[in-house]
């Protein structure tokens, strides 16, 4: 067992002045020395066979291990990160590798096109302004990289992953990355720009780093980076110290998913067959959509001049751009009316001009496609969790809709994407959420916005730095701040002394380079200890068991028995057809088809009689276009006395799910108030559960 950390689990209940001084004291002692030690003699987290020359560490101590008193683990979750990302975009867009067989200096090179200094840094000034001239040169003298408003060079060398992972942080999330599209108009590539192959590729190289870093620990499984693909692996890992590494995807085509002008490039064994192959590489978590919109599901625009450009390159890949609706609720995507022009809109063919969108639609039309919905009822099969960042807010809302008809935990926002007014709704259903890697003063205040909801789930925090994923990190904020880090300093688990991180003849200070590169996270984190307080990281050290915690529930999840399937069903009106009928008992045949329908009127009502009492707690309506607005679902254990178990006066339609109470309960009727339509309320299915 480690010693007892600074963070213990937070109880549902909000802070208190004595429980803040309590920290503080747990803090001190700890870092008075009650930290874990070493085992004498036995530096099991040191390397006996280290590459030379190579990166320091600048990290003392043992990593901890164990479970705190209650058998949870502890530590920092980056869930999200691109490791090899050097591989994809046609394999020169990010410059440097992560690791090398052939040493540092191999690994820590400028691409070609690079030297003698910078001009053909093409991505550099076209994400970033300026001519893009740079100091090539990495290693040893890494002059002007990495550095954190460097988007092209590699951040995520394996020694400086090290230093995260002795620095407190216990999950790390490898998402595998690339864009056809990106990689089709860059200028320089040496490989093919097919999506899956690029992930393939990343996979197995993450497989190698894994034996690479083996090598220097004396053999297989012996190395701090683990690979994990279940939950109960990943909490054997952090418990012995070590770092569990769980493979992602954030791809724009997924399985050749691609739509042009609306028409899907893939099908339903496309999905199959790619959602297999991703599970037997090891991935646990994807993204549906990112950046364009694709067969599955719409995304959650860029705004600005990026916007622009991100929209034209949809428009040259599926000959569609982005089309926007009036938002449905208080989600809403980024705005891009205001999107400025860009020299993107030159690539434009002869009389192709920008669409202009209203202020006043900010949400994405397109949601998430029947294939999308094929694509994540497919993920909850195989127990995988679905990234929701990046997805239109419609999109999310309806996946997240499937997900608590199921009762699935498995959904993750992990960098930022996600309008925050989901927090609540993605708390409630079981998943995680981590912020990007934003600056120490404003990660601690959007911390602070959703702090309260935090406490209610009792849910721990993650950041997702997005390294190698084209996006500035930290600035500097320099050393007269009042709240500068100190060097050294101690971890917050209070084991390890952390100084600046020196890579060849480069020594990098938080104060005044910022978040360059991966091996700086301690720092930082220490920064935002420094902005606010040991509290403010409390909820981080948390972030591993909460992230494991929803992995673990989605693994366990089963489906609920549907005690309404086939049951007697009546009405208060079904509508007339001489072809189809719409009787009650067609919205209980387990046919997605089939459905029934009302009379045109507000006052109407469906009654299902499930044959005998059963404790109900959820109920979930699968509405055609005609729906139902105003509603009530309402229990009986006689048919005569009812009792209101759940209502809404703002239904939207779609797949709604009414949770409540464990209530006994025969016979359960969905009551219509006012309707959504100038039709009546007609439902493909109803589902009554009891879990």
């Amino acid at each position: 067992m480690m010693t007892e950390p600074p963070f213990p689990p937070r109880p549902p209940r909000g802070r208190s002045p004595l429980a803040v001084v309590s920290l503080l004291l747990a803090v001190l002692a700890l870092t008075l020395g009650t930290g874990p030690s070493s085992a004498a003699g036995t530096d099991w987290w040191t390397p006996t066979a280290r590459p030379a020359p190579d990166s320091q560490i600048n990290v003392t101590g043992e990593p901890f291990k164990g479970t705190n008193s209650q058998g949870e683990v502890q530590g920092f979750v980056d869930a999200h990160n691109h490791l090899f990302s050097n591989e994809a975009f046609g394999g020169r867009l990010i410059c440097g590798k992560v690791f090398s067989t052939s040493g540092i200096a191999d690994a820590l090179k400028d691409c070609p096109e690079h030297y003698p200094d910078g001009t053909f840094a093409v991505f550099d000034y076209i994400t970033h302004g300026g001519d893009g001239k740079h100091d090539p040169v990495g290693y040893p003298t890494f002059k002007d990289w990495p550095a954190y408003d460097s988007l092209t060079h590699q951040a995520n060398y394996y020694a400086w992953i090290e230093r995260a992972w002795r620095g407190g942080q216990r999950v790390l999330v490898n998402d595998l990355v690339t864009n056809g599209v990106i990689c089709s108009v860059y200028f320089f590539k040496d490989r093919s720009c097919d999506e899956m192959t690029s992930i393939r590729l990343q996979a197995k190289l993450t497989y190698q780093l894994q034996d690479f870093i083996d090598a220097q620990y004396g053999g297989t499984g012996k190395g701090w980076f683990r690979i994990v693909t279940d939950s109960a692996q990943a909490r054997e890992v952090i418990k012995q110290g070590k770092l569990a590494v769980v493979l992602g995807v954030e791809t724009s085509e997924p399985f050749g998913c691609k739509q042009i002008l609306d028409i899907a490039q893939c099908g339903k064994a496309d999905i199959d067959k790619g959602l297999d192959e991703l599970y037997d590489l090891g991935v646990r978590s994807m993204f549906l959509c990112h950046k364009f919109d694709n067969a599955l599901c719409g995304v959650r625009f860029d705004e600005g001049g990026l916007g622009t450009a991100i929209n034209v390159g949809q428009f040259l890949s599926t000959g569609t751009f982005w089309q926007t609706e009036k938002c449905a609720g208080a989600m809403h995507d980024n705005p891009i009316g205001g999107a400025t022009a860009t020299n993107a809109t030159e690539e434009l063919p002869e009389g192709t001009e920008l669409p202009t969108y209203p202020s006043d639609a900010q949400c994405n039309k397109r949601g998430l496609t029947d294939l999308g919905e094929y694509a994540v009822r497919g993920m909850m099969k195989r127990k995988m969790m679905l990234e929701i960042d990046h997805m239109g807010v419609k999109a999310a809302g309806q996946a997240m809709d499937i997900f608590a008809a199921e009762a699935y935990p498995g959904v993750l926002s992990s960098h930022s994407w996600m309008d925050l007014n989901w927090t609540d709704r993605v708390y409630g259903l079981g998943g995680f959420i981590a912020q990007y890697m934003h600056s120490s003063k404003e990660f601690v205040a959007e911390a602070a916005r959703t702090d309260a909801l935090r406490t209610k789930y009792n849910k721990g925090y993650g950041y997702g730095t997005d390294f190698n994923g084209i996006g500035d990190h930290p600035a500097p904020r320099g050393t007269n701040t009042g709240t500068a880090v100190t060097y050294p300093f101690t971890s917050v688990d209070g084991g390890s002394v952390i100084n600046r991180q020196t890579t060849g003849s480069r020594t990098w200070d938080i104060n005044t380079d910022g978040a360059a590169h991966v091996g700086l996270i301690p720092d930082w984190i220490q920064d935002i200890r420094q902005v606010g307080g040991a509290d403010a990281v409390g909820d981080l050290f948390r972030g591993a068991e909460s992230y494991l915690d929803t992995w673990g529930a989605s693994e366990a999840h089963k489906a609920g028995v549907n005690l309404a399937k086939g049951v007697s069903a009546t009405a208060s009106s079904s509508e007339s057809n001489p072809v189809t009928s719409y009787q009650p008992g067609r919205a209980v045949d387990g046919d997605a088809g089939s459905r029934w329908a009302s009379d045109w009127s507000d006052d109407q009502w469906l009654q299902l009689d499930l044959g005998s009492t059963n404790l109900v707690k959820r109920v979930t309506l699968d509405w055609e276009r005609a729906f139902g607005k105003s509603y009530r679902i309402e229990l009986s254990t006689d048919g005569t006395t009812w009792h209101t178990a759940w209502s809404t006066t703002v239904g939207d339609g779609g797949l709604d799910t009414a949770q409540f109470a464990g209530t006994p309960a025969r016979y359960v009727r969905v009551h219509g108030l006012d309707r959504g339509t100038d039709w009546g309320y007609s439902l493909y299915e109803v589902g009554v559960y009891g879990t």
